[in-house]
């Protein structure tokens, strides 16, 4: 990795090695920063915090050797990127303003892509990671996903039927606590339908008694102008000698006519003052027509603002005057529907209530298969992390698992009783620790001193680590509260799991380090800094030198050095 401006550290180079990497150095002097600067590459969340003073960004850049078939490189390989050589290059850029910018084999990708790889690539483990262990809802996540697929299976199966019973148990409720409400918005549904019903209104009815009834209220005015009309085109029979306009047209064409053999313009000109004719004829029938046909009965104009009136109270109540009188049909549809659910609610209470019942049977059975898992598992797990402890220094601590349920009358059945259950299970998980022969198993947040937590927490991690299909794994100061011979058995422990995976320790633990194929010193220059050759690959006589400074606090002690060479000697000979 390249880290540059990213908290005390101005520019360094972390080369770490294949097998197993110590990381030291004083504290305070940017340790961590490697760590955090790890987490970046793996999609960690992006702190402006971190970007060092002065500086625009920080930029921490990662070269990751993999096989091309390896899962993180297929990922990487479907969001565009390609590997270099063997290996892929992946960058992070946190700006100063809070910006974050990703890169994966020279292609821009959104930051939860690295987070997607991470998953593929490094397992982390640190402090954090212990206290949250000693939470039994995370004790249980552990051992679930230490169990694989013999949990994830029968978990996934619960998990949809348990949702499907919350949904289910949440309708029922609903139905039968407002049982009330609905029966009253039933009885107002079915009153506005039938008032609906018994005026049976059409589709565009107030459109057409609306025209209808300004024609009926002009009646007179109305036939007194067609008359009128009709006698300027065609005459009035009870004035013979009067002049209408379809006496005038024909006296028109008959001039023309005469002589339009002689021009052909002239002849042209009579068609048209013929066809002016026809049309005079044909609107002067119709206006004939309209009159005779006009209905003037103050009767019907009547019925029609009756109706008209009792459209508009329909419009009022359950549509709009603006939408008319089609908003009452699609109100009257919309209740019908909703009508016909709500008459269904007993028939659905019936439903769902098999259902339930249904559902509730299925989960028994699959929490029944979970508990069988986690029990089969739990033994295995409790066994192997007590395998782990004896090479640890606690030869006779014992770690059990203790997989329960609580009674709850309002539960599921599972083994002949009623348990709570949730959407996990019905299980508690909780990891018990007895130190030593004849102590009883105690929860290990209890049970157990700093140091032996640690190792606790220690052998948890690893027989994680050798579960998950993961090349890479960096334990951040796991080995806190452990010293003497428990540290030696640590960094034992890691040195055997570093001939299987690659694995990165942030340490203050001198006998740890000693393990290690590869230590890098992480040291300030005079202005706070950490520059590229701050992080420094110890060997030799250098190496000694930082191993003395961690045993007694300074780098010339006799002692120490004897002491350190000892510690190098001893983890060689090991191998």
């Amino acid at each position: 990795m390249r880290i540059r401006s990213l908290g005390v550290i101005d520019d360094a180079v972390v080369e770490l090695s294949p097998g197993f990497t110590a990381v030291t150095g004083e504290t305070g002097a940017g340790k961590t920063m490697v760590v955090t600067s790890l987490g970046l590459l793996l999609g960690g969340r992006a702190d402006p915090a971190l970007v060092r003073i002065g500086a625009k960004a920080a930029v921490v850049e990662g070269r990751i050797v993999m096989r091309p078939d390896a899962p993180a490189a297929l990922r990487a390989e479907e969001a565009g990127a390609e590997l270099d050589d063997g290996a892929l290059l992946i960058s992070r850029t946190v700006s100063a303003e809070g910006r974050s910018r990703a890169h994966v084999g020279g292609r821009s990708v959104p930051v939860g892509l690295l987070a997607e790889l991470a998953d593929d690539l490094v397992a982390v483990h640190g402090q954090t990671d212990q206290q949250g262990l000693l939470r039994p809802a995370r004790q249980r996540q552990a051992l679930d996903r230490y169990a694989g697929d013999a949990v994830a299976v029968p978990l996934e199966k619960y998990a949809a039927a348990h949702r499907r019973l919350r949904a289910v148990a949440g309708e029922l409720e609903e139905i039968t606590t407002r049982a009330r409400e609905r029966a009253q918005e039933a009885d107002l549904l079915r009153f506005g339908l039938d008032e609906i019903a018994a005026v049976e209104p059409l589709s565009g009815e107030d459109t057409e008694l609306a025209a209808e009834a300004e024609r009926l209220g002009h009646a007179e005015s109305l036939s007194s102008a067609a008359q009128v009309a009709h006698a300027a085109l065609a005459g009035n029979v009870e004035d013979p000698e009067g002049v209408d306009a379809g006496a005038l047209v024909a006296g028109a064409h008959r001039a023309l006519e005469s002589v339009r053999s002689h021009d052909p313009a002239l002849g042209a000109l009579a068609e048209r003052i013929g066809e002016l004719g026809i049309l005079l004829g044909d609107v002067a029938g119709e206006l004939a027509g309209y009159a005779d046909d006009l209905d003037a009965d103050p009767l019907r104009l009547a019925a029609v603002e009756e109706r008209r009136a009792a459209l508009t109270q329909l419009m009022r109540k359950y549509g709009s005057a603006e939408n008319g009188l089609d908003s009452v049909l699609e109100w009257a549809e919309r209740g019908s529907v909703r009508l016909l659910e709500l008459d269904g609610d007993d028939e659905r209470i019936d439903e769902l209530t098999a259902e339930r019942d249904g559902l509730r049977l299925e989960l028994s059975s699959l929490a029944q298969a979970l508990t069988d898992a986690r029990n089969e598992a739990a033994t295995r797990f409790a066994s192997a992390v007590t395998e782990e402890l004896a090479s640890l220094a606690m030869p006779h601590a014992r770690v059990t698992i203790d997989v329960r349920q609580t009674e709850d009358p309002e539960g599921v059945e599972v083994g002949g009783r009623l348990v709570a259950y949730g959407p996990s299970g019905v299980d508690e998980v909780e990891l018990l620790l007895a130190p030593h022969p004849g102590a009883q198993p105690r929860p290990i947040a209890k049970g157990a001193s700093g140091g032996e937590l640690s190792r606790v927490m220690l052998a948890v991690e690893v027989v994680f680590a050798g579960s998950d299909p993961v090349p890479t794994y960096l334990f951040d100061e796991v080995d806190a509260g452990v010293g003497g011979k428990a540290a030696v058995e640590v960094g034992r422990r890691l040195a055997k799991l570093a001939k299987s995976a690659q694995v990165v320790v942030v340490t203050h633990l001198p006998q740890v380090a000693a393990f290690a194929d590869r230590q890098l010193l992480v040291e300030k220059t005079n202005d706070g800094s950490v520059t590229r050759s701050g992080v420094t690959v110890l060997e030799g006589e250098d190496r000694i030198r930082e191993l003395s400074r961690m045993l007694a606090g300074h780098e010339d002690s006799a002692s120490a050095r004897a002491h350190a060479e000892e510690l190098l000697a001893a983890a060689r000979s090991s191998e």
